[in-house]
């Protein structure tokens, strides 16, 4: 594999893709008073917390951010958050992550909220992979790529020293 790195998009079309995205929520989830923004660890949280700002100055309803931790090694569900579970209980959540590849971290993310009767759940993904070995599906994508599996999407955002940017590799 090569060490050639492409730009996908560069710090400007990050932000147009999330802009888009927070509208696309918006109109999806309009009747609401407040939904719950579900960012994985690590990039899913940066689009979660990107997204909020968006949807704080755009939306006439309140955005709440919650952070789920994966174990994505795990051959079984093993996830840590940063809030009660059973709070999200008939609430809109929006589960967002950074790319998606085969679905499993996606899936771990719905199985957080398997035991609660949710209004509804809805997806984000920045970059999808069309690789998918679960049937996950998202309802939000900033961009879909066609790749080869042996090439590696880096998503860089918030990193120090680095201008945020998507490669493919």
């Amino acid at each position: 594999m090569s060490d050639k790195k492409i730009l996908i998009l560069n710090q400007q079309q990050i932000q147009q893709k999330i802009d888009r995205i927070a509208y696309q929520i918006l109109e999806d989830n309009f009747d609401e008073k407040e939904i719950l923004i579900a960012g994985i660890l690590p990039r899913g949280n940066h689009v979660a917390g990107r997204l909020k700002t968006v949807l704080d100055k755009i939306a006439p309803f309140t955005s709440r951010l919650l952070t789920i931790e994966l174990d994505k090694q795990s051959s079984q569900l093993q996830a840590k958050t940063n809030f009660d579970v059973q709070d999200c209980s008939n609430k809109v959540i929006v589960l967002v992550d950074d790319v998606l590849n085969s679905g499993k971290t996606l899936a771990y993310g719905f199985g957080v909220f398997l035991d609660v009767p949710l209004k509804k759940l809805r997806t984000v993904v920045l970059i999808d992979r069309n690789h998918k070995n679960f049937p996950v599906t998202t309802d939000y994508a900033g961009i879909a790529l066609s790749t080869v599996i042996k090439e590696h999407v880096d998503v860089v955002l918030d990193e120090e020293g680095q201008e945020d940017a998507v490669y493919l590799r």
